[in-house]
């Protein structure tokens, strides 16, 4: 490929060489000024991150009061202080599912990395070491570290990586409608298809050898913003609690208000997971953060027979980043943003229903909240999606960015099916003049992009006719 001057001279060692990046001059809002001057209107908040937009003046404002008082602290040194610990009793208070302890990291992959080692020394500290085997589910994404990748569905991601992949964690089906169901299957038919699926794994590793399960609650960046059907999360709850393994949501893109509620799960009629990861919304992408949630039964075995959280992190629990967390929890719930969330993400789900469902090249909606998605096929009525090296997805993106507006597209091949999406999670301050123009624009990407796809179909159709 050729290499554009830009990343030679960059000493910053860049994500991806394929073109040169937009350089942002600022940003407010929803909208980013480009160093041209043009503008763009960011519908994701990068992959969901800038819940509440950019360039927050009261957050700005909590990490410099932070950084007079309290800029770091080693919390592995034996010392504490109030942001972090207002941080934990804020988004844990009345306990929700019984979560009742939180360790803040950096990330959603570090947040992973730790949770696997925490349940490693949960099972220790039972007395029960064999319980070594973990099960998750195909194309699905847990982060990017060798840790994160382990149990992470992403065959593409894997790939250069599979002499560092352990041997104990395998993988059943995601709950994954448009594409998995079979053809007259109910969705109650599908639910218990996937709940024996999962009960035969347990079964073949044997179930006293399973330490946990790991699931995304709302398919994240793979599949593009797949709510689980109804059921589905009951039957996995169910299984958990029979065999005695525990369960891990991944709420690091769904969690904290994005799909409408706090927690994604409690739109799932369960009691809530034994351990969750966060991370996105929690800080709103103002400075890094995540946190695994523990159960208090897990708190309680581990420090009352280990003593000690093993391992840990320079920058775990930072100070700085807790304070801008903080703040970023407080204005969601001052100005009840969560309830914005639920009547944007309406009025969202209703305009790519009525605009963009009708286009021809679309196959599929799906989301809940302000997490949604756009599913692309070369043929809908077949289901046929486009070729392995036709990045439709990327197209639209690219598109976007032309006309206005910034999508979030597909993050390669994850394995199982090659998919085509544009996603769209716009922070949680979002307007409906905002959600109104953000459609309008996608829907002239998409039209774009789609033109020499229709018109090939178009010739394709009249040669079949001169033929007869």
């Amino acid at each position: 490929m050729s290499l554009d001057a830009f990343f030679q001279d960059s000493h910053i060692f860049h994500r991806s060489f394929s073109k040169k990046p937009l350089h942002v001059a600022s940003a407010n809002g929803l909208t980013l000024t480009l160093d041209s001057g043009k503008q763009l209107l960011d519908a994701t908040g990068g992959p969901a991150v800038a819940c509440l937009g950019h360039n927050q003046p009261e957050v700005a404002q909590a990490i410099t009061t932070q950084l007079q008082k309290v800029g770091y602290l080693f919390s592995g040194g034996g010392y504490s202080e109030s942001s972090t610990e207002e941080l934990a009793a804020f988004i844990l208070k009345n306990r929700p599912g019984g979560l009742s302890k939180a360790i803040f990291l950096n990330s959603g992959s570090e947040a992973t990395d730790t949770t696997i080692k925490l349940i490693t020394q949960f099972w220790h500290a039972k007395g029960e070491p064999q319980r070594c085997n973990f099960i998750a589910r195909k194309q699905s994404y847990h982060g990017n570290t060798l840790g994160g990748l382990a149990i992470s569905g992403h065959q593409s991601r894997r790939q250069m990586y599979s002499h560092f992949m352990p041997s104990n964690v395998s993988f059943v089906d995601p709950c994954y409608a448009y594409r998995c169901k079979l053809a007259g299957e109910t969705d109650a038919e599908y639910v218990e298809r996937l709940k024996q699926q999962l009960d035969n794994e347990f079964q073949a590793l044997g179930p006293n050898t399973v330490a946990a399960f790991f699931a995304e609650t709302i398919a994240g960046s793979t599949l593009a913003c797949v709510p689980a059907v109804p059921g589905y999360f009951q039957a996995v709850r169910e299984i958990c609690d029979k065999y005695g393994a525990l369960l891990v949501l991944d709420e690091v893109m769904c969690g904290m208000g994005r799909s409408g509620t706090v927690h994604a799960w409690e739109q799932e009629g369960i009691r809530g997971p034994d351990i969750q990861t966060i991370a996105k919304s929690l800080g709103g992408g103002f400075v890094p953060i995540s946190a695994v949630l523990v159960h208090q039964h897990i708190f309680d075995v581990v420090a009352n027979v280990s003593g000690s959280l093993a391992g840990g992190h320079t920058f775990q629990a930072h100070p700085v980043a807790c304070a801008s967390a903080l703040a970023v929890q407080k204005i969601i719930a001052r100005d009840n943003l969560v309830s914005n969330v639920r009547e944007k993400g309406a009025l969202l789900a209703d305009l790519l229903e009525k605009e963009i469902a009708p286009l021809p090249l679309v196959g599929n909606i799906r989301g809940r909240g302000l997490f949604w998605a756009v599913e692309f096929m070369l043929d809908r009525e077949n289901m046929i999606p486009f070729p392995m090296d036709d990045d439709f997805s990327s197209k639209v993106k690219d598109a976007g960015l032309e006309v206005g507006v910034n999508v979030l597209s597909n993050m390669g091949f994850a394995g199982m099916h090659k998919i085509d999406t544009a996603a769209i999670t716009p922070p949680f301050i979002v307007t409906e003049e905002e959600i109104v123009k953000i459609v309008e624009l996608l829907k002239v990407a998409i039209e774009k992009v789609s033109e020499p796809y229709l018109a090939a179909r178009t010739t394709v159709s009249a040669e079949k006719m001169q033929a007869v």
